[in-house]
Parts: structure tokens; sequence; C-alpha cells
């Protein structure tokens, strides 16, 4: 990192991981290699607006559509408003907080394009994950839908750090779309180098406590030129549409980075239910669509009724593809979904099945610019047939906020994705399993013993271990097995309350759907829980 930094603030590089605890960076592609001086942001869209773009449609949503020039001039406002009337400097990180819709995105870019730091969080947390992730990176400044302060308001009066939260959507005289209305359409973008961080991607681990990763503006424009690039070739009369939310490195990149740096046009939606995002298809006529395996399950009923001739991509991450479920949506739409997989740590999708290349069952082959093998035990890469930890080496990479996790991802220069694979004669990757305990349920990550220990503040629990185990309908749900406190007689009852517990503490998809009582958990000789002895058919 010899580039000057723009960062006025240096937090986030001052707690990037040692450097012999990075990832190998590698820009095998021709358009990977960015300059030195590089704001996303205005690659993005100022760009844009330069070539010609300004009136074509950026944004969609029921509420109405934005112009490229309309997305640029709101960001702008952000960015003064951030800068002009909050005082954020250069470095500075910023809480986002909301559905999907075009406010989020104008406060994504113009955070970004004031130097800030993005710290987008999902509408579901609750106030103590909000804290954590305020008091972690240590955050000073929040923008959040007024429909979502309820939590913030709480998480804030634990955090006096947080000393500037602005809402928008309500138009109340102290709303930020008032005081957007006193500033003048233009800002000149920070300049900042392509290896300064612009975002903070929170994912949970293992540990139950989330982890920071993150992402360069160089990040940003990466995942565009290697992934959408070469599997989705989109094109300005594309436009991209889905499920995944803005505050996941998934959907950022599919419905915010992918079509701004192809000039198509995205279609953001708050409550994309299966018959809500249909209809948004049918009406829009959209072209690429991103959901996770339930989601195209789940769609399947309701497809006869609404007109989908306008898709000519489906992509599905977050999980594992069923066969099933693929075959379904190609029996009825005539299309192949195509399977991949990526991560937080990696900002998008490394591996992926193309048109060319789809296999039912496969999540595909290495897209272009990533290299990606299979490490067996001794981390010798594994001969085809063998299975081992999914590694991945390209222009992204793991980079965890003062997080001592680092070594766990990062090995010899290779991100450790934490998931185990096969790889085929043909170069097909094929998943197995996680390696770790995470949860992947309906292409939400859950971390078990993030739950194990809210199960545990109940004051009628003992203790709880908590796994997933094999679902038709969402791939992976959440038991949590739990030992009562002395006395404490199990009931149905109880366990509907427990589940309810969860739900008040933390995000509502992360309570077990299933609660099982035992009277004791399976515990090695030092008393460190098993938790494979739960899962069905244990090895």
């Amino acid at each position: 990192m010899s580039t000057r930094t723009a960062h006025v603030d240096t937090f986030t590089r001052d707690n990037l991981p040692p450097r012999d605890q990075w990832p190998e960076f590698r820009f095998s592609l021709p358009e990977l290699r960015y300059p030195p001086r590089l704001n996303c942001a205005a690659e993005l869209l100022d760009r844009a607006v330069a070539y010609g773009c300004g009136p074509r449609p950026a944004l969609l949503s029921p509420g109405g559509s934005w112009t490229y020039r309309e997305l640029l001039e709101r960001s702008n406002k952000v960015a003064r408003v951030l800068t002009e009337d909050l005082g954020l400097v250069p470095g500075n990180r910023v809480l986002i907080r909301s559905a999907n819709n075009p406010m989020m995105a104008a406060c994504w870019l113009g955070t970004v394009k004031a130097g800030g730091v993005a710290v987008a969080t999902m509408p579901l947390l609750r106030a103590r994950e909000l804290a954590y992730i305020i008091d972690k990176a240590e955050i000073e400044f929040a923008l959040c839908d007024h429909r979502l302060n309820d939590e913030l308001a709480l998480a804030r009066a634990q955090c006096p750090r947080l000393r500037s939260v602005l809402r928008f959507g309500d138009r109340a005289p102290d709303s930020l779309e008032s005081a957007m209305a006193t500033k003048p359409p233009d800002f000149t973008n920070v300049d900042t180098a392509a290896d300064d961080v612009c975002l903070i991607g929170f994912t949970s681990g293992t540990t139950g406590v989330p982890k920071g990763a993150m992402h360069f503006h160089r990040d940003m424009l990466a995942v565009c030129d290697t992934y959408a690039r070469s599997i989705l070739q989109p094109s300005p009369t594309d436009v991209f549409c889905g499920a995944p939310s803005l505050a996941f490195a998934y959907g950022l990149g599919a419905l915010l980075l992918f079509p701004l740096r192809f000039r198509s046009a995205s279609l953001l939606l708050e409550k994309p239910t299966p018959e809500a995002l249909l209809e948004a298809v049918q009406q829009h006529k959209a072209t690429i669509l991103f959901a996770v395996p339930i989601l195209f399950r789940t769609m399947l009923p309701h497809l006869p009724g609404f007109d989908v001739s306008s898709l000519r991509a489906c992509v599905s991450a977050g999980e594992h593809l069923p066969v099933p479920t693929f075959d379904a949506w190609k029996e009825a739409t005539g299309l192949s979904i195509l399977d991949g997989i990526g991560s937080t740590e990696l900002l998008h999708i490394f591996v992926s099945s193309s048109e060319a290349t789809v296999r039912p069952g496969s999540t595909g082959k290495p897209v272009s610019g990533y290299n990606v093998c299979i490490l067996d035990e001794r981390g010798r890469p594994a001969p085809p047939g063998g299975i081992g930890r999914l590694s991945v080496r390209g222009p992204t990479g793991c980079l965890y906020l003062a997080d001592e996790r680092q070594g766990d991802y990062v090995h010899n220069g290779w991100n450790i994705t934490g998931d185990t694979y096969r790889v085929d004669e043909q170069g097909y990757f094929w998943y197995q399993a996680r390696t770790d305990d995470m949860i992947v349920t309906s292409g939400n990550n859950v971390s078990g013993p993030e739950v194990e220990a809210v199960l545990s503040e109940h004051p009628h629990v003992a203790e709880a271990a908590v796994i997933g185990i094999p679902d038709v309908e969402r791939g992976t749900v959440i038991k949590a097995v739990v030992v009562l406190s002395d006395g404490i007689p199990a009931s149905e009852a109880l366990a509907r309350e427990l589940q309810e517990f969860v739900k008040r503490q933390i995000a509502p998809y992360k309570y077990p759907r299933i609660v099982e009582f035992a009277l004791s958990l399976p515990r090695t000789e030092t008393g460190k829980l098993q938790r494979y002895r739960l899962r069905p058919n244990p090895a």
C-alpha cells in the first residue's frame, strides 16, 4: 500500500491485518489494472453521466424511477450533507440502514463519493447487533430509513461514539431529504486511492462475533470486471433485479455495482416476495434475476400467473442450489439457473456456472480472473476427485477489520472459504459441505454459537446447542437442542417462548425453527461441545 491515502481518518488502514496475513492479490486480466487514484462511485456514476447516460433510467422501484443524472445529483447532495453539515472527513465510517430503495443507493454512493466508508446493515438487525457493529467500526454517522429507526435508537443509547443520525423517507424538517434540499447538485469527489477502504461488510463467524470484511475502491470494480463481465455479459439494455439486500455483498454487486458499471438499470424492491418479484419482472421487463435457491423454489408455483419471458439470465448464490430446483425452473421457464459461490470476504462470486458450462448440481468453474483449487489436509492441491477446502486467489480477498481470525481465513496467500468441495476431471467444482459451524439457511448465514449465546440468556435455559439440519423447502433449517434449568419442565409452550425470545434479541431469521429438549449435551473430555453428534447420521 504505497499509494498515498486520501483518508484523514486512517482508522481502516490502521486496522488492516498484518501484511504477512494478507491474501495474494492477482490482477491477471487487462481490465483489472486500475490507476492508483480511483473513486469507485465517480467511476460508476459520474463517468456514466459524462458518457451521455444522464437521461437513461438507473434505478426503478414501485415509487418511481431515477435517471442516471437524478441519481448522480442526489448522491452528490448526500455527500454534501455528510461533509458540510455533519462534518464527515475522508475515512470516517457511515452506517446505512434501509431496505432496498433508491435512497439507500444514493446514501451508499454519496458516502463513497465523500471518501467515507460505507457500512450497510440488514433491516432485520436488532439493537445489540447494531451496537456491536457501531463499536467495532467506530462509527460516528448513520443514515437510516425512518421506519427502521427504533432499533438504531436503542443501539445509539449504548454507543456514545455515534453522534449524528439522519433519517430519510419521512420528509420531516430534520430529515436527510430536507438537508439535501438546501444543497446544489454538484460535488467534487474525494481523490481516493484505489486501495483506500470504501466498504466494511459484517458477516457472522463461527464464534458468533461478527467479522468486518474491508474492501477497497478497486474491489468494487473488480467484481464487475470479472464475474459480471465474463458470466453475465451485461449491456445498457439490461434490467437487473432480485431479492438480495444491498447490505449483503451479493446484493450490492447484483443490484448496484453491476448495473452501474455496464450502464444498465436496476429494479429495487423493499419486499421481494415471490409474487412481488415476479410481478416486477413482468412490469419492468427485467432481464437478469438474482435470488437464493429457496426463492427460486417458492416462485415456481406462481410462475403461471406472470410473463417472465424478458428474463435471459437467472443467478443463484448464498447456498448450494439443489438439482430438483434447477430442473423445475428449467422446465417452467426454459432457463438454466446459473449457480455460483461467493463470500463477503471476497465481495462476490468467484466460482460460477455459465450458460455454456452449466451442469446441474455443480457450482461451475472459476470465474475469469480468479484462481481456485481444492487443498487437502496438508495444504496441497487435491487431485481431480479429491475432497478438500475450497481455496481462492484473485483481485479481491479477505482483509478483516482488527480480527485475529484473519489467520483462519488466509493461508499462504489463499483465501480458505470454509467450504468443502471436490473438483472433477473437467474442472467443475462440486459442493460437499461447510467446514465450520456456520448454518446457511434460505441464503442467510447464521452463526450457531451466536444463537446459542442468546438462548443461554433465557432464565430457563442451562445450555444450548444449535445446528443446521437438512430441509426440503429451505435446504437447511436451524435446530436448537436445549438443556433446561433444574426444575423447569419441557413443553411446546416453552419451545415457542424460546423461539420468540430469540426473535426479539437478534434478527428473526436466526431463530430456531425446531426446538428439542435434552437432559445433556455431548461434550469432549475437555468440555468442548460436539455439535456433530447432534446432526443426522453422525460420522
